[in-house]
């Protein structure tokens, strides 16, 4: 049985300390949003953070939100669904500095090197959604909009969202403080037998610019 775990945010040292890969874990407090769109306004711009923005979270949420503005002023939450972090890999080790954030959500996982060079040193550790189609069921665990800032700018999917949730999850946990990754080590037992699917087959007909053989040449 996978270990379940409930965490009170801001999230301690100790808490992420804790958390090992494969576990299943629960947040409660303040989650915020940042992607490209806060990263190059913050770190290329040099805009400055919302106030005492380092106190309140520490768990950053690469996602997109539904929201809906109400008549109130409020804005209702009908899910939050998660984007690629390899595509902010460029951004992290600065903005992990910056805002002393110890918990990368996203989905897909980062580069291998990222979990060993800057999450791991930095105290940090990276969650990921479990499966696809889970933002109805995240959205449940928003209980309010904090605050929401840059929107008008950067629009609803990049403006910074800061969530109060509760039981907001479930995440599988993929890497540890040692840099281990879940992704990476499921990735390595897979590419071990990889090969031996195509053994008897055809060489593929390759037409399209780009095309090659050989996997260590794709592209993203």
């Amino acid at each position: 049985m996978l270990e379940e775990v409930n965490i009170q945010l801001p999230v301690t040292p100790e808490a992420v300390a804790s958390l090992t890969p494969g576990a299943i874990v629960y947040l409660n407090g303040i989650v915020y949003t940042a992607r490209e769109g806060v990263y190059d306004r913050i770190m290329v711009k040099g805009e400055e953070l919302p106030e005492n923005f380092s106190s309140i979270s520490n768990v950053n949420f690469h996602c997109s939100p539904a929201a809906a503005p109400q008549e109130d002023g409020s804005f209702h939450i009908g899910g939050v669904t998660a984007t690629a972090s390899f595509r902010f890999s460029k951004y992290l080790a600065q903005w992990l500095d910056l805002t002393e954030t110890k918990i990368v959500i996203g989905k897909g996982g980062m580069p291998v090197d990222d979990y060993k060079h800057i999450l791991a040193p930095r105290g940090a550790i990276y969650l990921t959604t479990v499966g696809y189609g889970t933002g109805a069921l995240l959205g449940r665990g928003v209980e309010a909009v904090e605050a929401v800032h840059w929107l008008d700018e950067l629009g609803i999917a990049q403006a910074l969202w800061m969530f109060r949730v509760k039981n907001f999850g479930p995440f599988l946990v993929d890497s540890d403080l040692a840099g281990n990754s879940l992704f990476a080590q499921q990735g390595e037992i897979i590419n071990e037998n990889i090969e031996s699917l195509y053994d008897g087959l055809k060489a593929p007909a390759l037409h399209r610019y780009g095309e090659t053989r050989d996997r260590k040449d794709e592209l993203m």
